[in-house]
């Protein structure tokens, strides 16, 4: 019986330039895969307009080339995956999994929680704005090759969440789960800030009959006044640095010690090789140059 293929990705938004922090991303997730002897994706989740930066997603993928992160295959466009998404949307709908919602923001308590007004039914003097997924009660653990076990408690009917919102976009929690499937994903290797969303997401893949990758969520880059390094920010664009040095710091932020002296193609090879994973720092946040949060 042969092995499954090891098929990895890297998936911005293209909401700005590439920063520190994603490039940290990016660098994991290529070399988790490739030292397996795997593949490497590149994912542009552009599905949020009004978010998106004009001319970002072109810049990240220069920005990839130059430091020498090419992927083994075209980039998939999350835009051009919407049919997809509202497939699985109505087959959830007919499958009773997903249900109308009619609330906005406003209806929600101080808590935030949906409180589960139309779970049985969109209320009169009310129409459907948004689509959500129910939730059943109980624990989504999972095993995180960084952070260790997590475990979430999923309460009924307070956990039901937005799968497509009330203009019309559809939730990231789905789409990265069709689009995983879809580019026959394998391990799933991202910052921690998104630790909070990958119970949700198996939540989803187990309603699909789908597999559920690994996970690995890595330290998120952060300033010394302990906020996210963020492409809306502007914080430390990685196009103003010079391959070996960005690399070079990723590098060494995920807890590898490459050689001085090297060229970029060299420094590839190296961290191909010499790769562990058992030395990424088990925190989720971290500062670049080691100071732990």
């Amino acid at each position: 019986m042969n092995p499954i293929p090891v098929i990895g990705r890297f998936a911005p938004s293209p909401t700005g330039d590439l920063h520190f922090g994603s490039l940290v991303s990016a660098v994991g997730s290529y070399l988790e895969a490739r030292s397996a002897g795997g593949k490497w994706l590149l994912r542009i989740e552009d599905i949020d307009p009004p978010r998106e930066v004009a001319g970002s997603a072109g810049r990240i993928i220069a920005d990839l080339e130059r430091l020498g992160l090419r992927p083994d295959g075209p980039v998939l466009y999350q835009s051009s995956r919407l049919s997809a998404y509202q497939e699985t949307i109505e087959s959830l709908l007919r499958k009773g999994l997903a249900y109308p919602c009619g609330c906005s923001r406003k209806d929600l308590p101080a808590s935030g929680v949906y409180p589960g007004t139309c779970r049985n039914g969109i209320p009169p003097g009310r129409k459907a704005r948004s689509i959500r997924f129910r939730v059943a009660a109980g624990n989504c653990s999972f095993g995180d090759r960084v952070q260790g076990e997590v475990s979430g408690q999923l309460a009924n009917p307070g956990g039901d969440f937005v799968i497509r919102r009330a203009d019309g976009l559809y939730a990231y929690q789905l789409a990265v789960v069709v689009d995983d499937h879809f580019q026959g994903v394998t391990q799933v290797v991202r910052g921690a800030d998104l630790l909070d969303s990958t119970g949700r997401q198996i939540l989803l893949q187990r309603a699909l009959g789908l597999p559920t990758p690994s996970y690995m969520h890595l330290p998120v880059a952060v300033s010394a006044d302990g906020k996210k390094l963020s492409k809306r920010s502007r914080t430390d664009p990685v196009k103003h640095q010079e391959p070996v040095f960005a690399v070079r710091q990723a590098l060494q932020f995920l807890g590898q010690q490459p050689p001085a002296g090297m060229s970029l193609s060299g420094l590839w090879e190296w961290a191909i090789e010499h790769w562990n994973s058992i030395l990424i720092p088990h925190v989720r946040t971290l500062m670049p140059g080691g100071g732990l949060q």
